[in-house]
């Protein structure tokens, strides 16, 4: 809250490990739509008077400064005066736009934020979904002509087709379906969990994949466990939104809960980043312990397995004693290190934002007071 930008609108993009605010960092469209997400979200859980005005702040800026007003579209990058600096566009960044603005619409009703949703989710499956491949695309330049995928790939390649993208248009179609039930909607929905089951997901290791090619073939042996346990949570979602029966949908969705607990679990109670060719990474990741939580939680209610409580419980003890910063002004660390000692890297930046671990807090808040 401290971060908002009275000036030039939205929230401050920067603020390094030592505490310092940059007020004229940039400031990433999957930012914006973040903060947006995260204000609505918390005024429509807590109805506390003091995030409506963030909320219809993170608000303009998205709708004003964010979105392309002649190609459609959130930008990828704007500068602190909300000037666009890096116009492509990602479907990935797409999707967090219609995540936020259906959140929005949750908290206010807002038409017009509604009406932008609808926008966004009718350019992603004009210009980003590939009926050939039966996939979502990744990355365009401003005028929506596809290139290379640079944003979301890592590890030294190119992906053609990621799961983190497919995983984030899962999630808006989610929320946009809460507010806006329609035909098509739920059929592009049920889709996407069925791209899942039969394209992503593993079932012989129970991971998930993370890179492809056009072919669907698998780039890279990596396993995201954070991406996985997330998943399993976001695809019940949409199965409860769907009213989907299906048992073997179901059975992946605990299935994954049960291998991440088995694999991905650290003996203090964390959840390792990942593992890449047979080598696993423990850096303890801020968003992979909230997502963890909220995965594992689930799981329980799912389940009954007093043995995902016992995760939550753990991860909780380790993410309050470990990862959340006790320094005065402090968030949560990015990450920590290996050897225990929080990662110098910023605090808050375009992909550093109130959207994990607020999520985690407000999805606590809904399931235990259930």
């Amino acid at each position: 809250m401290k971060l908002k930008d009275e000036e030039n609108g939205g929230f401050y993009g920067e603020v390094d490990y030592d505490l310092t605010i940059n007020k004229e960092g940039p400031k990433g469209g999957i930012a914006a739509a973040r903060f947006l997400w995260s204000f609505s979200a918390a005024y429509r859980v807590t109805m506390k008077e003091e995030y409506l005005s963030y909320a219809h702040h993170a608000y303009r800026f998205l709708s004003q400064k964010a979105i392309d007003p002649v190609h459609k579209g959130l930008y990828w990058m704007l500068d602190h005066k909300g000037n666009p600096i890096d116009t492509r566009k990602h479907i990935y960044t797409q999707a967090f736009g219609i995540y936020a603005l259906s959140e929005f619409y949750r908290a206010f009703k807002h038409p017009e934020a509604l009406k932008l949703a609808r926008e966004l989710y009718e350019l992603i499956e004009t210009k980003g979904y590939d009926e050939h491949t039966k996939a979502y695309k990744e990355e365009f330049n401003r005028e929506w002509i596809e290139r290379s995928n640079e944003m979301l790939s890592e590890h030294g390649l190119v992906s053609d087709i990621t799961t983190n993208t497919h995983l984030h248009v899962l999630e808006a179609y989610t929320n946009l379906y809460r507010v806006w039930p329609s035909q098509q909607l739920k059929e592009k929905l049920t889709n996407l969990v069925y791209t899942f089951y039969q394209k992503i997901y593993d079932h012989e290791t129970k991971f998930q994949k993370v890179f492809f090619d056009k072919k669907w073939q698998e780039l890279m042996d990596l396993k995201s466990y954070g991406h996985d346990i997330e998943a399993s949570w976001l695809l019940d979602e949409a199965v409860k939104v769907l009213d989907l029966k299906d048992e073997n949908i179901s059975k992946m969705i605990i299935d994954i809960a049960y291998n991440i607990a088995e694999h991905g679990v650290l003996e203090d109670g964390s959840v390792a980043n990942e593992e890449k060719e047979g080598k696993v990474d423990c850096t303890r990741v801020w968003w992979v312990q909230a997502e963890s939580m909220v995965g594992f939680y689930n799981a329980y209610e799912r389940t009954g397995d007093k043995k995902f409580l016992n995760l939550v419980d753990n991860l909780w003890k380790y993410t309050k004693e470990n990862l959340i910063d006790s320094r005065d002004e402090g968030e949560w660390f990015w990450s920590v290190e290996p050897d225990g000692k929080p990662t110098k890297r910023p605090v808050a930046e375009p992909w550093k934002t109130p959207y994990h671990n607020s999520r985690f807090c407000l999805e606590m808040i809904e399931r235990m007071s259930r």
